[in-house]
């Protein structure tokens, strides 16, 4: 992955983690920073497991990459609210 790669990986971190608290019911507890940073780690690691899986590189927009990237992102974001919760 170049630079290139890595700095659109992170702006469309910033963007996954705010669809993934969208799709999410309710008020999450975490802060917009918390957020950014689950998207962030979201959006790599779902690259990694489209690029896996095959569907990462199609003509077009990859519609499965985001879909695994949203879904990774809201598990985070409901990971760390229950977290923050718990304290």
């Amino acid at each position: 992955m170049e630079i290139s790669g890595i700095i659109s990986a992170i702006v469309i971190g910033l963007i996954i983690g705010a669809l993934a608290r969208l799709v999410l019911p309710g008020r999450q507890r975490i802060g917009i920073l918390w957020t950014m940073a689950v998207g962030v780690v979201a959006a790599l690691i779902g690259t990694a497991i489209a690029a896996g899986l095959g569907v990462g590189d199609t003509d077009g927009v990859d519609w499965i990459e985001w879909l695994i990237q949203i879904a990774l992102a809201a598990a985070g974001v409901a990971a760390l609210d229950r977290v923050k919760a718990h304290r």
